[in-house]
């Protein structure tokens, strides 16, 4: 697998990916921004951020190099210089083209090389919502706040690839990789059982509002992005008018509207909300939940326990 560059001096600095089609929705995104919450900025990064890890160990690069979020497919680049690539989370059909015009099929999770000239399509996966693709070196963008995430809410960070975007491709590092395939389950693509913990509001809700929650499934809305997934089901009672003053939130949050029907929050997530969190995703299962889709149904089930950070 070679990483040679096509520069003239073969500087590794050249190398990076033209972006031809970012399809529906395309962002650059590393594991975010860390402790600026008092700032009034939010983490944001990967919705499914151990699919990005999985592929930047895959590549050897450091877990938080930044990849492409790839909504729903359509993806197409082209690649300056020779660079090794890999697609992680949810999986879906890639064709790679030389300079010649000659195709064949890359496999998911698994390292494959894109060579100079060369174009990598991506079409619509089959289960799943978000796919990663990942470039040995990381995409190099400059930093915002020590991140090179896409936050959709704030506005921070690099602008969504365009046709004809140049993402410039970071130096391989020093150790190389020492496998070319991981075997990891699809996301899956039937009902969604999440795991969750009571919230730091559930007593603004009635007192069956918790079993309600977890009785019925609830379906992925149309109107669901990287700030958070609107569902439909159940309506949860509130037992308690008012306002809520703001308060912090976290990925994974279950704000209740008046509407009765929750929110589930994700990386993009504001930093702080007024209406009454229920109940709160197990860390685990925000990844999960990154990559349900619309119209997909999800059920959530409570657990003992507190809720870890990733």
């Amino acid at each position: 697998m070679s990483e040679a560059t096509v520069s003239a001096g073969g500087s590794e600095s050249r190398r990076a990916l033209l972006v031809l089609t970012p399809g529906p929705l395309t962002t650059v995104q590393d594991l975010g921004r860390r402790r600026h919450s008092h700032l009034g900025v939010g983490r944001s990064g990967a919705a499914d951020r151990g699919a990005l890890r999985l592929a930047n160990r895959l590549l050897a690069n450091p877990e938080d190099a930044a990849c492409l979020e790839v909504t729903l497919g359509g993806l197409r680049v082209r690649a300056t210089g020779d660079l090794l690539v890999t697609l992680t989370g949810a999986p879906c059909p890639a064709t790679v083209t030389d300079a010649g015009g000659r195709a064949r099929g890359i496999g998911h999770a698994s390292v494959e090389r894109l060579p100079d000239g060369a174009t990598l399509r991506l079409g619509e996966p089959s289960r799943g919502l978000r796919t990663y693709l990942a470039v040995r070196g990381g995409i190099d963008v400059p930093k915002v706040l020590g991140s090179r995430a896409t936050d959709l809410l704030s506005g921070l960070g690099p602008e969504r690839p365009a046709p004809g975007s140049v993402l410039p491709v970071g130096p391989a590092p020093a150790e190389f990789p020492v496998a070319d395939l991981a075997p990891v389950p699809v996301p899956e693509s039937g009902v969604l059982l999440l795991g969750v913990i009571a919230g730091p509001r559930h007593d603004w809700f009635t007192p069956g509002a918790l079993a309600a929650l977890c009785a019925e499934p609830y379906e992925v809305t149309a109107r669901s992005d990287r700030v958070g997934m609107r569902l439909h089901g159940p309506r949860l009672e509130r037992a308690r008018d008012g306002e809520l003053p703001s308060e912090g939130m976290v990925p994974g949050a279950l704000q209740v509207p008046p509407s009765g029907q929750p929110t589930l929050f994700l990386a993009d997530h504001p930093v702080t909300g007024g209406y009454p969190v229920i109940a709160v995703l197990r860390d685990d299962d925000v990844d999960r939940a990154a990559q349900a889709r619309p119209g997909q149904r999800i059920r959530f089930r409570m657990t003992g326990g507190r809720r870890s950070q990733k």
